[in-house]
């Protein structure tokens, strides 16, 4: 059975990972340039070397027991650390958090920088619109991106997720991105819910990171919300004088200071694991639809897979007739 997923993060990865060993043919169809998606790593370039920052996803929790099982295959394997100064069960990627996800992308046929304009169904299946391309047929069609891009791909084949999608808003968050030639003078590490900022971390502390000095900012969502349309080298001002003013230090000059705009960061859920029609063959699943956690990502795709193999002999080798 063909399966096409829209989206390569967590939880179009994890639903790829659980129909794969059920003998599912699957590809996946991402956006960005590379792995990552909210758990990405963005490097930047200087005269002393290239800096990386975790701009999305600080860290990630493992509460649930199957999800758990795979972060201590990941620790064994040196993909993940505990980072207990953040949260006492707070875990990141090493030596960078998209590590994670570039190794469950390497277990998968994704193609990146492949922007999935529509889906189209067809007598034969289900096909992708990239573009002047189609690519398909697939048995299964699944979305696997934020609930505002999902409700764009849903309008026209399934009103009621498409409804879902549109009341799951995403709030959005401004990030900034600071690195320095010498340490902050303050031994504290992270900041929460001070002023403006929602989270700020000093990057260069997390277990397996080095080179230089370098924070992440993240700003409140409602002072993000209100400034969506600013511009990106006045926010990262803004920003860095939120950090110094939290940590109460004089900042030295920054060697780099940037922002990113994440403009679907976080949905307070819907109430739903995942959604599935299974007379069109159509699935959603995302961390939008549980809550705004990389280990609730994990969860949504593999109940969309439960939720499959339950309606959908995932072995059949016939394509899906409409």
């Amino acid at each position: 059975m063909r399966i096409g997923i829209v989206g390569a993060g967590m939880a179009g990865l994890a639903c790829a990972t659980a129909l794969g060993s059920r003998g599912c043919d699957v590809r996946l169809f991402d956006k960005g340039r590379g792995p990552g998606g909210r758990m990405s790593t963005r490097r930047i370039h200087t005269a002393g070397g290239d800096i990386a920052f975790d701009h999305g996803a600080q860290y990630f929790t493992a509460r649930d027991p199957g999800f758990r099982d795979l972060v201590n295959a990941w620790r064994l394997r040196g993909l993940v650390a505990p980072w207990p100064a953040a949260h006492p069960d707070a875990w990141v990627g090493v030596p960078a958090m998209n590590c994670v996800i570039r190794d469950m992308a390497g277990q998968h046929a994704v193609g990146f920088g492949a922007r999935v304009k529509s889906l189209e169904q067809r007598q034969d299946g289900w096909h992708f619109r990239l573009g002047a391309q189609a690519v398909g047929p697939f048995d299964i069609a699944i979305i696997a991106v934020p609930a505002e891009q999902a409700a764009t791909l849903l309008c026209l084949h399934d009103f009621e997720m498409a409804r879902v999608a549109l009341r799951a808003r995403s709030k959005p968050c401004w990030t900034g991105l600071f690195a320095f030639h010498e340490p902050l003078a303050t031994i504290q590490d992270t900041i929460r819910d001070t002023g403006i900022i929602t989270w700020a971390a000093r990057n260069s502390a997390k277990p397996g990171r080095d080179g230089l000095e370098s924070w992440v900012v993240q700003a409140q969502p409602s002072w993000t919300e209100a400034r969506c349309d600013h511009a990106p080298g006045d926010i990262a001002q803004v920003l860095l004088g939120a950090l110094g003013k939290a940590l109460r230090v004089d900042l030295p000059d920054a060697i780099i200071a940037t922002s990113h705009l994440w403009r679907f960061a976080m949905s307070n859920g819907t109430g739903d694991q995942a959604l599935w029609n299974a007379r069109n063959r159509l699935g959603v699943c995302g961390d939008w639809l549980i809550a705004p956690r990389v280990e609730s990502a994990w969860q949504s795709g593999n109940a969309l897979a439960a939720m499959i193999a339950r309606s959908v002999d995932t072995s059949a080798l016939s394509a899906y007739r409409a």
